[in-house]
């Protein structure tokens, strides 16, 4: 299998080279137990001022299984992903995964996404499973993500615990299937929408438990809009069948 890991990157220069270390660490001692032929990260920069996506380039330079795709602008976490996902496609990965690039999502999980993709087509890291869970997130945060999920789940009948998580991978022809080009939601909305696309094709979906730690370096990109937005956007995807 070869397998293509997206992160969108924005003023995260202080987590990028300990993050694409750590990534490559898992990659180099556990992928070929897998049967991971190949393992390739691609970083998503929405020119960051902060130099970020300058340091991704020099990285790159030194690791030749990173790669830079550089966009003019910030407009939005989902455009950056369907950027990636289409980078991705075109040049033949079997499978893309979505990582965060501030250390919430371990390095380390990653050899139980090239485990479960041997039998399932999506496979999420879930907070809200058995074993799942968050760390030093503040009451207020906690309360609306379990909310967005159980608000999503309840409005679109999906069985899937955690719908607003980030840390998923996917088969190439689940993105294939459910249109990329089309999708135009942001932040929650955008992967509770790709999960609900995936689901409704009839793909095989499986969550297993992650604990996702809140970060220690940069800033949040969360914002009231990101949530209305999600909200929004699963009523509308409940109209439209």
């Amino acid at each position: 299998m070869k397998f293509l890991i997206v992160i969108p990157t924005y003023n995260e220069i202080q987590n990028l080279k300990g993050l694409i270390e750590a990534v490559f660490q898992t990659v180099d001692s556990k992928a070929q137990l897998f049967g991971i032929k190949e393992a390739h990260v691609l970083v998503v920069d929405d020119n960051s001022p902060d130099g970020t996506g300058k340091l991704a380039e020099e990285l790159s330079k030194k690791e030749s299984r990173l790669f830079v795709l550089h966009r003019t602008q910030k407009n939005g976490l989902g455009k950056a992903y369907v950027a990636g996902f289409a980078w991705a496609l075109d040049r033949g990965y079997d499978a893309i995964c979505e990582m965060d690039a501030d250390f919430s999502h371990n390095p380390a999980y990653l050899t139980e996404f090239w485990r479960l993709l041997k039998d399932h087509d999506v496979v999420m890291g879930s907070r809200y499973v058995n074993g799942g869970g968050v760390r030093n997130w503040g009451l207020a945060r906690q309360m609306i993500s379990r909310g967005g999920s159980v608000y999503a789940r309840a409005i679109l009948g999906m069985p899937v615990n955690d719908m607003t998580g980030g840390y998923n991978a996917w088969k190439r022809e689940v993105l294939e299937a459910v249109d990329i080009s089309s999708l135009r939601s942001e932040g929650y909305a955008f992967q509770i929408e790709l999960k609900w696309r995936a689901w409704k094709k009839g793909f095989k979906l499986v969550e297993f438990p992650i604990l996702f730690e809140d970060r220690t370096a940069g800033k949040s990109k969360m914002s009231k809009k990101i949530i209305v937005e999600a909200m929004m956007r699963v009523a509308g995807m409940k109209l439209s069948g």
